[in-house]
């Protein structure tokens, strides 16, 4: 097991560091650059069509609103890399790791909007409402199936898998973790039962469809990251002093000014760039597929509200648990996932947060499961639509979320790095020679608010835009009511 992690270890670090991170920057400069920083500029815009409302599905119920599409993507993303992960980058990569999160954040926010942009305007329709994501812009958009199919399967693994492995670890890490401090006994038998558990409740929503996984989300994606917002904010309340003296340490280790145990600055980049994609999914390919479901009237309002996703997770979530961590001094070079936050939370508030972590963890990655669920459950149908297929795909979720409740740690963030980057790439490389009618819609978008009005796409418009399959016929002319679907 250790020559297989140690292999593993050795493959990340040369292919993130030698291709993926330099193709992601690159591309995402070029994606800021062209669009006039639409990350920044369009800002207060984001929050105006969060609010959008749906339309009626061919199923007579109401389609996935913006808001919801956005909460099943703050499920998947919203979870433990944001409270694991970020533990785990700080004690590989020193306080540096959380300035590389977030420049990362600021900079790929536009390939956010660029990917979810497009999955808008490629998008198919369905009994529920609309499908879509990066496998039908490479079909629809590049006109290459071989490729669509290639990135189905890597993201259905990536995700459904090995992603929800990694949540169900971390719920059963935070639960050991209060049994502990509880004097309960730990061991297996308590991670095996645990498993069980989450299978249980993971199938009766899963087996629900889009709808029921929207609705959970909506309800418990809010609320518990507010809860623990609040928690962080009493922790650094109690600690301003020490607040100007962490965020120098950040800045400065960021740029080798400090060295670590770990190998300063490259670990602090490698780190930071790698839990911020697993955290904020940015350009990875994943939030489109929720961004394509909601119903909306113009492609570039739902690329906003995705890039929206990546500062709520990574500047405001992601930033509480750097807080709470490095206030509580820790050490670094050690491998302790979800038990360093926890150890944090007790030292200020008291053993009671411990509980309290472990009952967010529990519902932040129990939704994340969800979200990873359907991110494979849309790839899925993108390759076989066949009840039984769907019916095994539900199943091989539900193992692999009971494996993951035991799973050595190292291991499955380190195979999750592996799945995450070759998905990233792939995906990548599709948005380069597609970002081009992104813009385009950008500037129709754009227009359309200069004239005071609320943007209505229509592909009749743009009769160089082919293999779109909604947004009204090619003879529709701009504003038609057929724009939407």
């Amino acid at each position: 097991m250790d020559a297989l992690n140690d292999g593993i270890v050795t493959l990340n670090n040369a292919f993130w560091t030698f291709l993926l991170i330099p193709l992601l920057l690159v591309l995402a400069v070029y994606f800021t650059v062209r669009s006039g920083v639409v990350q920044l500029r369009l800002l207060p815009e984001m929050f105006r069509v969060i609010r959008s409302q749906p339309g009626i599905a061919p199923d007579g119920k109401k389609e996935i609103s913006s808001f919801q599409a956005f909460a099943i993507s703050a499920a998947a993303r919203v979870g433990t890399g944001n409270i694991v992960g970020v533990a785990v980058a700080i004690t590989l990569g020193g306080p540096g790791a959380v300035f590389w999160m977030w420049l990362m954040a600021m900079v790929v926010g536009a390939a956010s909007f660029v990917e979810s942009t497009l999955a808008q305007l490629y998008k198919v329709p369905v009994a529920t409402g609309f499908r879509g994501g990066p496998a039908y812009y490479m079909l629809h958009g590049l006109k290459q199936r071989w490729m669509g199919v290639l990135f189905a399967v890597v993201i259905t693994v990536t995700f459904a898998f090995v992603f929800n492995s990694v949540q169900a670890n971390s719920i059963a890490d935070s639960i050991v973790g209060s049994a502990d401090s509880l004097g309960f006994a730990t061991g297996r038998g308590l991670e095996v039962g645990i498993g069980a558990v989450l299978v249980l409740i993971t199938g009766l929503v899963i087996f629900g469809g889009v709808r029921r996984i929207a609705h959970v989300a909506q309800a418990l994606v809010p609320f518990m990251a507010i809860v623990y917002i609040l928690l962080g904010l009493v922790v650094i309340g109690m600690n301003i002093d020490r607040v100007p003296a962490i965020v120098s340490d950040i800045v400065a280790s960021a740029f080798g000014f400090k060295e670590f145990v770990t190998g300063g600055l490259i670990a602090a980049i490698m780190n930071g760039m790698r839990r911020g994609m697993f955290s904020n999914e940015a350009g990875m390919g994943s939030a489109p597929n929720a961004g394509a479901t909601a119903s909306v009237t113009h492609p570039v309002k739902q690329g906003l509200v995705q890039t929206l996703g990546v500062y709520f997770d990574t500047l405001l979530v992601c930033s509480v648990t750097a807080f709470i961590v490095l206030l509580s001094d820790p050490t670094y070079g050690e491998d302790v996932g979800i038990a360093m936050t926890q150890g944090a939370l007790a030292a200020n508030l008291g053993t009671w947060s411990v509980h309290a972590l472990t009952i967010i963890m529990f519902l932040l990655s129990f939704t994340s499961v969800l979200g990873n669920y359907y991110y494979g459950e849309s790839n899925l149908a993108f390759l076989s639509a066949k009840p039984g297929v769907m019916t095994g795909y539900r199943l091989l979720v539900l193992a692999m979320v009971f494996i993951g409740s035991f799973a050595p740690l190292q291991l499955v963030w380190n195979m999750a790095d592996v799945s995450m980057g070759v998905m990233a790439t792939i995906n990548l490389i599709a948005l380069a020679p597609l970002c081009g009618i992104a813009f385009i819609l950008l500037k129709d978008y754009t227009d359309q608010r200069r004239q005071g009005i609320d943007p209505v796409f229509s592909r009749g418009n743009y009769p160089q835009l082919t293999g779109v399959q909604c947004w009204g016929s090619e003879s529709d002319e701009h504003g038609s009511p057929a724009a939407r679907s």
